[in-house]
């Protein structure tokens, strides 16, 4: 467990700031029910992921990122996949370039 600064927590996400920023604002938009993967989601999770983008989109207003912002999920290891708990990555407050990676 490392110290976070938390943007945003209920009952089924929490956000907070990423400790290895890549952008000027960098927040990931965690589940806390576990789920592994994005590749292991189904149709019993739909809500939750819902849920989670329209969290990302509210903090992303609040965090000032009028001008866009990208939303990244890494899934396993080609996807660069370093915790193997779903979350979303937030990352804004710059011109970002095209194609990742």
């Amino acid at each position: 467990s490392v110290p976070a600064t938390i943007l945003y927590e209920d009952d089924k996400c929490l956000v907070f700031r990423d400790v290895a920023p890549q952008a000027p604002v960098h927040f990931l938009v965690i589940p806390k029910r576990p789920i592994p993967r994005m590749s292991r989601v189904g149709p019993q999770d739909t809500e939750l992921l819902g849920h989670l983008l329209v969290v990302a989109a509210r903090t992303a207003q609040a965090e000032g990122l009028a001008d866009g912002y990208r939303l990244v999920i890494n899934d396993g290891k080609h996807g660069a996949q370093s915790v193997y708990h779903l979350h979303l990555h937030v990352l804004g407050g710059r011109q970002l370039g095209w194609p990742p990676g």
